[in-house]
């Protein structure tokens, strides 16, 4: 491909967690559009003086494709920097679609979500032996619409770990969803502007989750985890080893 355009993972805020490529598209980017509700300014430090940053937020998709458009035409090298991964919840399919009906190459660089960062600053391991082995990042239903039969409810009937995005102004629903599933004992975790500077990460009962939220004055820029995983970071006695790394079992590389 010929000078496509580069989207782009920032990450969850900690300009450091970055990916390597993604570093380098930013230091040669002639024109960065990068979404700017959600990601940090300090990002842009690796562009080039010269280099125009347009922050994309009061931006509507005709906006954004006309940019990208007369920006490549011009042979910039443009890159539309957004958060997190930008395959989840990120918005670039209607975008990348647009640049294909145009005949404007692109490519995808991943980043990390703040489902991982979060669970990185917990310690944190989603899938742990014989208790859970399936991660499941959704969303409530709200003013987008998810479809029914991945609502929330019928996903933590499951009670696998799961990632909750985007669903924090409807705490209460969310509260009383997991209680039915997961038991109004079982420890959640509302992770807030994770791997910002003034990240908060807090360990609740799900009874306690709308309360501790509204205490804690958490309005948006917060996912909620759930599952055993969570309560297994309060008492990682008990949960037992791998096979993995068991002496008695072997594999194509261990005898």
């Amino acid at each position: 491909m010929e000078n496509p355009v580069i989207f782009a993972g920032a990450g969850p805020g900690d300009p450091d967690l970055v990916t390597v490529k993604t570093q380098k598209a930013l230091m040669a980017a002639d024109l960065v559009i990068y979404a700017g509700s959600l990601v940090p300014e300090a990002l842009l430090s690796w562009t080039k003086d010269q280099a125009e940053t347009v922050n994309s937020a009061s931006m509507n998709l005709d906006e954004i494709i006309a940019m990208v458009e007369k920006g490549h035409a011009a042979n910039r090298k443009i890159v539309r920097l957004h958060t997190g991964d930008p395959s989840l919840y990120g918005a670039i399919f209607e975008q990348t679609r647009e640049l294909e009906a145009r005949g404007i190459p692109f490519t995808v660089i991943p980043g990390v979500t703040a489902g991982f960062g979060a669970a990185a600053a917990m310690g944190m391991e989603y899938t742990l032996p014989e208790v859970t082995q399936t991660l499941i990042f959704t969303r409530i239903s709200g003013r987008t619409p998810v479809p029914e039969e991945e609502s929330l409810d019928s996903l933590a009937a499951h009670k696998a770990s799961m990632a909750i995005y985007l669903s924090i102004a409807h705490v209460e629903q969310v509260q009383k969803i997991l209680a039915r599933h997961y038991g109004q004992e079982s420890l959640v975790a509302v992770a807030h502007k994770v791997s910002h500077p003034d990240e908060k990460i807090v360990t609740t009962p799900v009874r306690d989750l709308a309360r501790t939220v509204k205490q804690e004055n958490i309005q948006r820029q917060a996912l909620i985890l759930a599952g055993k995983a969570v309560a297994a970071c309060t008492n990682r006695s008990s949960i037992g080893n791998s096979l993995l790394y068991d002496p008695a079992f072997s594999h194509g590389f261990r005898k």
